[in-house]
């Protein structure tokens, strides 16, 4: 009997990042192929409860498995979260082995797709002879750029937050040093170096799968996909975002405000998966959303000096105890605050919200707070024409006249109609990228080709 075709997917710890190459492998085996799929997730202690329930809606093809978590109370406890999450994959390297010498006993083994945080696993590949690649979940101008970052820093020795002029990487829009992902942000740090490392191993991949497609991207993408850049094969198979309705029980409550509401009035804050405030910036958005004097409906969280500190802890107090006095009392006509989740994909497809709005053609307040959402905001803002970004002060904090002065540019007048019609042709590019004959659909089919060939 001919033992069926297998991948194995291995994303990085974090909720988004298993999302987006769960995603995507549904979309692969969707495909007229008979492709199998098995991920495997390195933890850092027990899964969360959206984890669990993306997981357990799996098709018969995808399997996944929770390796044993890693512990990594030998490091400092200040250490960041970036270094735990990719600490967790380094060490998992020994078991990600184990589990791949025995699945290619029972099935027949053709590659090992790996989240960019995750390439250390792609050492198993080449030791088995299989296709290594990278799944990038995030845009290709951010891919740009972490190609170009090791001459970057062979060239330029200053802090890259502190240089006066733009940088120019291929076929993006230029970017200030202060807009770059934060983990370049200190080049002195051990971010910094684990992040440029990673960077450096992007060429040893077969090729790299990236989360984005053509018409949003057509500078970035032409210049990744020339005969002669001497980059890996490249693949935009985008827009990949979270389908389904995920779990409503804790979402009726703002499922049923908002249908109260009129369409297209309600402007809907969140911080994504990870995302997190200060105690300070809180109150400054709290009191922003009340000055606008529009509807709001917002997913709190529990204020943390760290902006991403959500993706190790969610918190253990009540979010809503830390706004300003008297806050869900003054506002209680204009808007819906809830804690910590929202039933994302019927709000406003909180997962990869540039993406998820584009397809929605939904307009974005753009306000980058950790890992690559700068270099977001500048697509966004300047490259697309689709997002306003409120400017912060002299300290990094946004004030609430700044952020009432955006939410009403973005709810009212002029200014959401030229954005409104831009992101109608984006969502009709994304729509069609996504048909049978659409650049996506073929980019996706070819390399589905190329896996079972192998």
């Amino acid at each position: 009997m001919e033992k069926p075709t297998h991948i194995v997917i291995v994303p990085s710890p974090g909720f988004s990042h298993l999302v987006s190459i769960i995603e995507f492998s549904k979309r692969l085996i969707q495909l007229p192929n008979d492709l199998h799929v098995t991920c495997l997730i390195p933890t850092l202690g027990s899964p969360s409860k959206p984890t669990n329930a993306i997981l357990q809606t799996l098709p018969s093809k995808i399997h996944a498995t929770f390796l044993p978590p890693i512990q990594n109370h030998d490091l400092p406890q200040d250490t960041p979260t970036t270094v735990h999450l990719q600490l967790a994959v380094t060490r998992s390297v020994p078991l990600i082995r184990d589990a791949l010498k025995s699945l290619s006993s029972s099935s027949r083994l053709v590659a090992m797709v790996v989240d960019l945080f995750a390439n250390d696993a792609l050492v198993c590949a080449k030791e088995l002879n299989i296709l290594s690649l990278i799944y990038f979940p995030s845009s290709a101008m951010t891919f740009s750029f972490c190609l170009y970052l090791p001459k970057l820093d062979q060239t330029i020795s200053a802090q890259f937050r502190h240089l006066t002029e733009p940088i120019q990487i291929s076929g993006c829009v230029p970017i200030h040093g202060r807009d770059l992902p934060k983990p370049v942000q200190d080049r002195t740090s051990q971010v910094y170096e684990l992040f440029l490392q990673r960077c450096k191993k992007l060429h040893l991949a077969d090729g790299i799968i990236v989360n984005s497609f053509r018409d949003i991207e057509t500078g970035p993408i032409r210049a990744l996909t020339e005969e002669k850049s001497g980059y890996p094969s490249v693949y935009p198979v985008g827009p990949i975002i979270q389908n389904g309705s995920g779990n409503l029980t804790n979402g009726s409550e703002c499922l049923k405000w908002l249908n109260n509401q009129v369409p297209n009035s309600v402007l809907y804050v969140s911080f994504g998966s990870g995302g997190t405030l200060s105690q300070d910036q809180l109150n400054e958005l709290a009191l922003g959303l009340e000055l606008s004097g529009q509807k709001f409906l917002w997913v709190v969280r529990e204020p943390s000096e760290s902006t991403n500190s959500a993706y190790l802890n969610s918190g253990n107090n009540d979010p809503l105890r830390f706004l300003p006095y008297g806050f869900c009392d003054r506002t209680k006509e204009e808007g819906l605050v809830v804690a910590s989740w929202a039933p994302q994909i019927q709000i406003h497809c909180g997962w990869n919200s540039t993406l998820e709005s584009i397809m929605n053609g939904i307009p974005l307040i753009a306000w980058p707070l950790f890992a690559e959402q700068g270099m977001n905001a500048v697509t966004l803002t300047d490259g697309l024409r689709v997002a306003l970004r409120p400017k912060a002060n002299e300290n990094g904090l946004v004030e609430r006249e700044e952020i009432a002065k955006v939410i009403r540019r973005l709810m009212e007048g002029e200014e959401r109609r030229e954005i409104g019609r831009r992101l109608q042709k984006l969502k009709n590019a994304a729509a069609e990228t996504m048909q049978e004959e659409g650049s996506s659909t073929k980019t996706l089919m070819h390399l589905a080709v190329h896996l079972m060939d192998n």
